[in-house]
């Protein structure tokens, strides 16, 4: 099953987004900010990360570039209170495949990461940082 990395600085946010998407079956694990987030991310592989753009510290954009950078493989799902269009996405060349505004449907998100989630098997992402 893939798994999807719930990055938001307000923790129980985190956890009402995560459980949320595991209600409807996505498997989830939580970040509250960057540092949390690359912790997480190195103990435990995902496919997917659904990142709020307004952190402190190294804001959404920031980390979406260093994730994309260090994991390439991972599909970024920015979100926010804040509305980026298609065309600011693109623009800001932070490896983010889409943006989804906040408030939202638990059960229209879980829908719409099924649909970006990859399809193969994720490879070992061991392989791809010492680049064996």
């Amino acid at each position: 099953m893939a798994r999807v990395l719930v990055v938001d600085d307000d923790p129980s946010q985190a956890r009402q987004v995560a459980l949320a998407l595991q209600v409807e079956g996505i498997d989830t694990c939580t970040a509250c900010g960057a540092l949390e987030a690359w912790a997480a991310l190195e103990a435990s592989p995902v496919e997917m990360v659904l990142l709020e753009l307004m952190l402190p510290g190294t804001n959404g954009l920031d980390l979406a570039r260093q994730v994309h950078e260090r994991f390439p493989e991972v599909r970024i799902v920015l979100t926010g209170a804040y509305h980026l269009s298609e065309r600011q996405l693109l623009r800001s060349d932070c490896g983010a495949m889409a943006f989804v505004p906040k408030p939202f449907e638990a059960r229209a998100v879980a829908g719409f990461l099924r649909e970006k989630m990859p399809s193969a098997p994720p490879s070992s992402r061991k392989l791809n940082r010492t680049g064996s």
